[in-house]
Order: C-alpha cells, then sequence, then structure tokens
C-alpha cells in the first residue's frame, strides 16, 4: 500500500524544505513509550527520564500512540523555515476545537478514557495538550534543541544542494527508500493507501530525528507535508565537538580548527556554536579570522548567513579528518 501524490510542475517549482520543533517534540513521545525503537536517542532517554515524575504525559499519551496514526493537529506543517517553537506552540493552540474533535476520535491503541475526556470538551482538551506540550518542552527538550536543530539544519542544506544540482529526480532518489519518484507522482511507502494532488501550496520536506527510521505524510485540510529521516542521526548524542587534529590545531588553533572541520557541511553562527559549545560571539570572530585568512566564506540564505569552507580551507583540512 502507498500513498500516491500527483505533482504538476508548479508543485515540484514549490517544493521547500523546514524543520520543525513541535514535530520532533510530539515524536519522542514515541520514545518515551518505545526507548527500544531508537537505541541511538538512550543518552536523551537517561537525561530526561529523572525529569518525568513531575509531568502529566497521559493526555498527550492519549493522542500519541507508540505507533499508527497521530492527532495531526498536534504537528502543523512547518509555515517557515525554520519556526520557533513558541509560535509553533501558539498554531497548536489555536487549533479549531472541531477539527481536533474529529482527528483525536480517530486516534487508536492509546486510553480510551482519555480519549474520551477529550472527545467531552475538545477546547479544554487542546488547551491541556499545549500546555502539557509546553511544559515538557521545557523540562525535557529545549536545553537539547540546539544539538537537533544543528543536525537538521545540515541535512536540509544537504537536501537543498541536491535539489538545486539534479532537481527532484536525484532529491528523491536519495530521500529514502519508501519514497519513489516517476517524474510525475509521488509514491509514498505507508500502510495505507491514498490517492490525489497537491491542493496548491507546494510540498514542504521536513526532516525528523525523533521520527527515525520512519516517514510520515500529512495533507489536507493541512499543507502537504512529507517527513523523512534525517541523515546522520547516530551522531546526535557524540559527545563534544568534532576533533581539531595537532598539526592543524597548531597552525590556526584548536577552536578554530574545530570550525573549519564542522564547515565541511554549511552552517551558521549558532549552529556552529552550539555544536562547539561556544558562544555565538566567540564562534562569531573565529569565523572572521577564517573569513580574513581566505578560509571561509558566508553566504546569506534568507535572514541566515551560512558559512563554508573555501578551496583553500578544503586543501588546508585534506587528510584531517
Amino acid at each position: 500500500m502507498s500513498i500516491t501524490w500527483v505533482l504538476k510542475p508548479e508543485d515540484v517549482a514549490r517544493i521547500r524544505f523546514a524543520f520543525s520543533p513541535m514535530w520532533e517534540l510530539v515524536a519522542s513521545l514515541r520514545t518515551l513509550q518505545q526507548p527500544a525503537r531508537q537505541s541511538m536517542h538512550l543518552p536523551w532517554l537517561k537525561a530526561v527520564r529523572p525529569r518525568l515524575a513531575g509531568l502529566d504525559l497521559s493526555e498527550l499519551f492519549g493522542l500519541v500512540p507508540p505507533s499508527g496514526y497521530l492527532a495531526d493537529f498536534l504537528t502543523p506543517p512547518p509555515d517557515t523555515p525554520i519556526p520557533d517553537f513558541a509560535t509553533e506552540l501558539d498554531r497548536v493552540r489555536s487549533t479549531d476545537p472541531e477539527l481536533a474533535r474529529v482527528e483525536a476520535a480517530i486516534v487508536r491503541g492509546t486510553d480510551r478514557a482519555v480519549i474520551a475526556r477529550f472527545l467531552a470538551d475538545p477546547a479544554a482538551g487542546v488547551a491541556r495538550a499545549a500546555d502539557a506540550l509546553e511544559e515538557y518542552w521545557e523540562t525535557c527538550f529545549a536545553e537539547f534543541w540546539p544539538r537537533v536543530y544543528a543536525l537538521l539544519e545540515r541535512d536540509v542544506l544537504r537536501r537543498s544542494r541536491e535539489l538545486a544540482q539534479g532537481g527532484a529526480r536525484q532529491l528523491f532518489a536519495g530521500l529514502d527508500p519508501a519514497v519513489t519518484w516517476t517524474g510525475e507522482r509521488l509514491l509514498v511507502d505507508r500502510p495505507w493507501c491514498l490517492m490525489g494532488g497537491l491542493h496548491g501550496d507546494g510540498l514542504v520536506l521536513v526532516p525528523s530525528a525523533f521520527y527515525w527510521p520512519s516517514v510520515a505524510v500529512m495533507s489536507a485540510p493541512y499543507q502537504s507535508m512529507l517527513v523523512y529521516p534525517v541523515q546522520g542521526v547516530g551522531t546526535l548524542w557524540e559527545q563534544g565537538p568534532p576533533p581539531a587534529p595537532g598539526a592543524l590545531a597548531a597552525l590556526i588553533g584548536r577552536s578554530r580548527a574545530q570550525i573549519l572541520l564542522a564547515l565541511g557541511e554549511p552552517a551558521t553562527t549558532s549552529a556552529l556554536a552550539a555544536r562547539m559549545a561556544l558562544t555565538p560571539g566567540a564562534v562569531s570572530q573565529h569565523l572572521g579570522v577564517l573569513r580574513a585568512g581566505g578560509l571561509a566564506v558566508g553566504m546569506r540564505v534568507g535572514k541566515q548567513v551560512l558559512y563554508r569552507r573555501t578551496l583553500a580551507g578544503d586543501m588546508l583540512t585534506a587528510g584531517s579528518s
């Protein structure tokens, strides 16, 4: 069985990437319920498990079963490339109660008493769910988000280059084995069937670390969205920044060597700071030196500046990573 989307040329032209802190947060509820499914997240689980005693996640667990359909209103497709959690939480809070009621009624495999309470007053249920998401975020996820953000950002930049260089065919060929592009139709291997076209607002592709290794889809009444497993998830909880080889570190300094090695993939100052455990100001200073030395260059993409190595930087790091 599969989802089949027919993409017109204008749909292909409107393909965009984004990532979502809310999607990762909601997907992590499944990680809590089935730790063995995602053993790579055990470091996070060990860190947050002692904090769970003070949280009431029963309603969220009711809406997000360990597998199968979860209530879509909890994960609205991101409407900007890099939405922040507060903005996404506001969208959850503003959910039409009737839509939330319909979606909650579809959920299977969870406590029916919890679902019945939600269905009895969906407006209050939406408010409770949003409050629980906010508390869960602050207690168990916010401090880890910069690390997840950096991984998702690297994936989006890599995929965006693939789309620019090889078009939709190259992009979808490497996205996930469950996704097949025929040149007109996008087939997504899922345990139910759906056939139709997009509904005029393009397709948003969302990498995910906590939904890994599965794919997910959303469609009308939401924007069409395909969630796919992020590359490199096995490195997410590795401790510390990348190593700085002795010779390179001696030449340009340890922190600058680490940053230069990390710039094998374009990254923002904030993502580098999170990865290097440095302040954004310190990273900016090091980037200034690397740019002045012709080893790195910045390029503006929307409201952000992405940095990457130059050819000279590539040559200097050759054999060092």
